[in-house]
Order: C-alpha cells, then sequence, then structure tokens
C-alpha cells in the first residue's frame, strides 16, 4: 500500500493567514519558538498545509488518514527512494530472495511490542499482508503473495511466478498492524481509526480538530526518540504557513514561500532544502474504453496541450524556477538517467513552445479552426475544463498560466478551483477532463514503480470506480506485458530490463495520459536553530517532506533540539 501524500493545501487570503496565525500563537503558548528553550522546546510544530480542522483517522490504509505511516505503525524496512542505498531496517532484520525470484524470506526483530504491550510477531505481519491483498482498494502496490509464518521472527512470501520488483512494496510501503487489533475491523480500508496502537517511534497524545499531538514512545525498540513531542497544526493554506513560519509558530513545513532563494535571510534561524522528486503533470481521463468523456480523450489533443505550453514561463511565475525538466517517458532525469531510454523521440519535454506542432497535432487529426479562433471538430470545441484546489497558489498560477498559453494554440482551459475532497474524489473516479497533480515515486529508487502506479491496467478502473492510482485509466498491453517482465528480472541485470523501460517509456510518450509539465523541486522551510539533524544536500537520508510517509518519520528519529 503506497499511500499518495496529499499535498499543501494553498492559502486564499492573507487575511485568512493572519487570523490563522492569530489562533496558532494561542495554541502554541506564544510566538517565541525559535529557540532552544521555553515550553516546547523539544516539540516540533509541523504545518502539513491542511486546510480547515482535522477528522480523526489514523487508519495508515484510509485515503483520509492524518497520520501513522512510519510514526504509528511501521514497514518492514525504510527504503531511500532518492538514491541508491541499502535499506534500513525497522521491524525487519534481514530478507533474502531465491535464486528465480519467487520466494522472499524475511527475517523480523524480536523485541518490538505493540503500544498496548503485546509482543510483535510474524503473525502479525502475515495477518497484514493477507488483509491487504484481500482488500483492492488496499492494495495500492498489487500484491499477490502467499505469506506464512515459519516462526515468531520469520515469515516466507511466496509468489507464482518472479517478483523481484516486489521486494521493496512488501518490505518498505506496507504498513504493519496488530491482529489482536485489527481482526475484528469490519471495513479494514475505510474504517475509522481512533485509538491507534503500533509498534512505531510516536504514539498519539492528543487530538483536537485544530491541531493533534503525537509524543515519544517510551518503550521503543530503538529507545525513546530525543525529540518528545510533534504537533501537528491546521491553517487556510500556504500564506498562512508562510506567515506562521515568520513569526516562528512553526518549525517545519513543505511548500512554496515568497522569494525562496534567501530562506535564511527572510527566516532567521531557518534553512531550506529543494529536490527534485514529484512530477508535476495535466492529468487527463484519457480512455473513452472505460468511460472518459471529453476532447482530452482524443492522443491529438493530447499532444497540442504538450506543445503548447511554455515550461520556461510556468516555471518562472508558478514556481519560482525551483522546477526542472521532465522527460515524456515519467523517469526521473537525473537519478534514472542509466535507464532513460534512447528510443525516445523527445528525451525532455520542451521549455518553450512549438506552436506549429501543436497546431499540426490538431489538424492531421480534422480538427480545424473557428471563428471564435477555438479549435473544433464535428461541431465539438477543443474546450476543457482544469480542476485544481482552492488554496494551492503555485498550481492555480500554473493552470490559469496554461489556459492562456493554449490560447495561442486554439484550445480554451477553463481553471476551475475546488475543495480537496471534491478534486479528490473527481480524480479518483475519473469525473475531470483534465486537473493539475503530481505523479509520486515508489518505495525505492528505481522508476518501474513510478510506471506500476500510474501506467498500468491493474491499477486503474472504470469511470466511476475509483483507480488507485491509474487516474487517466491509461491501459497498454505492451505496457502491462513489460512491467510484468520487469518483476522477473533481477534489478541487478541492467542489461535485460532496458528493453522493457524502453517500451515502457516510449509508449507512454506515445499516448502521454498525464501530460508532463516539470519535475516538481520540493522545498522544505525548517528550524535549524531549534533542531539539529536535518537532512542536507549532502546527506539526503531520507526525502526531506513533511507529509512524505515514512520518511518523515525517519527525520523525526534523528532531530534532537538544540544543545543535545
Amino acid at each position: 500500500m503506497f499511500l499518495k501524500a496529499r499535498r499543501s493545501s494553498r492559502a486564499r487570503t492573507v487575511a485568512a493567514g493572519l487570523a490563522a496565525v492569530a489562533v496558532l500563537a494561542t495554541a502554541c503558548g506564544g510566538s517565541n519558538n525559535s529557540g532552544g528553550g521555553g515550553e516546547n522546546a523539544d516539540t516540533l510544530i509541523v504545518y502539513t498545509g491542511q486546510s480547515g480542522d482535522w477528522q480523526l483517522n489514523f487508519n495508515p490504509f484510509a485515503p483520509s488518514t492524518l497520520e501513522g505511516p512510519g510514526t504509528i505503525f511501521e514497514p518492514l524496512f525504510y527504503f531511500n527512494r532518492l538514491r541508491t542505498v541499502d535499506p534500513r531496517p525497522r521491524l525487519g532484520k534481514s530478507y533474502e530472495w531465491n535464486a528465480d525470484g519467487t520466494q522472499l524470506d524475511i527475517e523480523l526483530r524480536d523485541d518490538a511490542k505493540w503500544t498496548d504491550g503485546e509482543k510483535f510477531t510474524a503473525q502479525d505481519v502475515v495477518f497484514t499482508l493477507d488483509m491487504v491483498k484481500k482488500n483492492p482498494s488496499m492494495n495500492g502496490t498489487g500484491y499477490k503473495g502467499e505469506a506464512t509464518a515459519v516462526d515468531d521472527t520469520h515469515v516466507t512470501v511466496k509468489f507464482t511466478e518472479p517478483s523481484f520488483m516486489e521486494g521493496p512494496q512488501v518490505l518498505g510501503a506496507i504498513y504493519m498492524v496488530p491482529e489482536h487489533k485489527w481482526k475484528d475491523i469490519a471495513t479494514p480500508a475505510t474504517d475509522v481509526v481512533n485509538q491507534p496502537v503500533g509498534t512505531g517511534p510516536f504514539l498519539l497524545e492528543e487530538f483536537k480538530p485544530q491541531a493533534f499531538t503525537l509524543k515519544a514512545n517510551p518503550g521503543y525498540y530503538a529507545g525513546e526518540p530525543a525529540l518528545k513531542k510533534v504537533r501537528y497544526v491546521a491553517l487556510s493554506g500556504n500564506q498562512s504557513g508562510e506567515a506562521a513560519l515568520r513569526q516562528g509558530q512553526i518549525d517545519w513545513q513543505t511548500g512554496p514561500v515568497p522569494d525562496m532563494a534567501n530562506i535564511e535571510k527572510n527566516y532567521p534561524g531557518y534553512k531550506g532544502i529543494t529536490f527534485p522528486m514529484n512530477q508535476a503533470a495535466l492529468f487527463t481521463c484519457s480512455n473513452a474504453e472505460l468511460g472518459c468523456q471529453g476532447p482530452q480523450t482524443d492522443v491529438a489533443v493530447r499532444k497540442a496541450v504538450y506543445y503548447g505550453m511554455n515550461r520556461t514561463q510556468i516555471n518562472s511565475l508558478a514556481f519560482e524556477n525551483t522546477a526542472s525538466e521532465i522527460s515524456p517517458g515519467f523517469a526521473l532525469l537525473e537519478r534514472d538517467k542509466e535507464v532513460i531510454s534512447g528510443e525516445l523521440q523527445e528525451k525532455t519535454a520542451p521549455m518553450q513552445p512549438d506552436v506549429a506542432k501543436a497546431t499540426a497535432a490538431l489538424e492531421s487529426a480534422g480538427y480545424a479552426k473557428g471563428s471564435d479562433g477555438i479549435y473544433a471538430k464535428d461541431g465539438k470545441p477543443v474546450a476543457m475544463t482544469i480542476k485544481v484546489v482552492a488554496g494551492w497558489t503555485d498550481y492555480i498560477t500554473a493552470v490559469e498560466t496554461i489556459a492562456q498559453q493554449l490560447q495561442q494554440v486554439g484550445i480554451k482551459i477553463t481553471p476551475q478551483q475546488v475543495s480537496w475532497n471534491e478534486w479528490s474524489d473527481s480524480r479518483g473516479r475519473g469525473q475531470y477532463e483534465l486537473l493539475i497533480d503530481a505523479l509520486h515515486q515508489g518505495p525505492a529508487p528505481d522508476p518501474f514503480y513510478n510506471a506500476s502506479y500510474f501506467f498500468s491496467t491493474a491499477t486503474t478502473a472504470k469511470v466511476g470506480e475509483v483507480a488507485n492510482p491509474n487516474f487517466s485509466r491509461f491501459s497498454n498491453p505492451a505496457v502491462d506485458q513489460a512491467l510484468t517482465a520487469l518483476k522477473g528480472v533481477n534489478p541487478e541485470d541492467a542489461a535485460d530490463r532496458q528493453q522493457y523501460f524502453d517500451t515502457i517509456q516510449t509508449e507512454i510518450e506515445k499516448s502521454i495520459p498525464y501530460i508532463p509539465i516539470l519535475t516538481a523541486g520540493t522545498t522544505s522551510e525548517y528550524n535549524a536553530k531549534k533542531f539539529t539533524g536535518w537532512p542536507t544536500k549532502e546527506d539526503l537520508y531520507a526525502v526531506a517532506a513533511v507529509w512524505q510517509r515514512p520518511d518523515h518519520s525517519e527525520i523525526f528519529l534523528k532531530l534532537k533540539p538544540a544543545g543535545q
């Protein structure tokens, strides 16, 4: 189960942001939060982008989960998705594949306990894996293994076909839950968990709609964390987050702030870090055979949008030039440079618009420009609505900019600001023409995972049903076959793997069901005066994004109050 993190919500007005900061100051006991002293000296105050009150739910598998993956509920291992390093043991100690990739043997630690005092055993792992397999909406990784507890500290997972690529999914992207607590949950994919029992370094101390607090687990097998509390606050968007940051009211947020190049100057005591990871794109409901409707179901229209964008301008206006180029095959340009296909027509999406290519794509498919300047076919204009979450200021700027740009190629785009809940529901059910979002990466630094999530027939559904997470409804037999084949190739066999990456990337480029915009530069601002141990560009031991799970828990475990 790979949970898509909720992106940073964006503020609507400065006034709302300042009002929210006033509330936050009261909740946190004043504004002196940038130093090492005071009642909040060992409390990390974080803002995830939550806009509005929190809704109680600590179910790590539910789409509406607030928190828990990594902090309360743990995976077996932590895989760094930014660089190729050995996974760090969490509940697991070691693992090994057999020669043909059909059996995964896992050794567990023997000193972990659930926070209610019960011992963690192999049976909990088997129960969790079986539960995920039985519930398709929880099974975002497509897990199909058969797990068996050999004894209390050993689990064997067997697969009917070579499945090397399932390793990081099973080991790093499924969060273990206690059988004795979960066996009686009727619908584990959606039921609310309000009193979470986990093995992790933190447990729930207090919940209120405006804020909730995790406290260090004194019985954690690796020792009680030096970071004693993590307080999650709800504001009204990134402008209120920026105002809270400026006043020293929060210690960590991930999202844009004005003049990001000068964070240390503008926010004394704070530092920033930016790294490329998620890929911003226009999601299209692309597959008419699965029920998608609208001009975007025609690849010619998608190609015209692709060539009509001025990505340099979008980067400047919406992302303060923190984003970077993107591959139309959706492998990360730097991290995955060894497997970027040489068969792609374009290694990167063009940074400047090509009006001639855009209009040629439309006209060769039978579209003609009307008197209003908009292309049409069979009496239907190339006019589409693009959904964006109200308050996501960078994405709002991006879609408004794109709408203006596409007027030059005879395409009408109407941005529509909606609530996160409406946007998320429309995305899942395919009830949209275009929306803006980002494709996330998998549990390990390998482009297989991004492709298996967003471009596999197994992870999509008919319009009206919830897809997870192939929201575009893309379905391509050649891509499916290549993904299946990759599962059976040892990841160390680069030569054998490349032929399948070539197929995946070139087929994606032909269809572009997600129209690439830019590789997003994910930026976090953090209180370096109050806490030490943050990731740096030289030591990216975890993804430095407050909403990235379980990476954030790795950071919580490293942080120490200044002076300790």
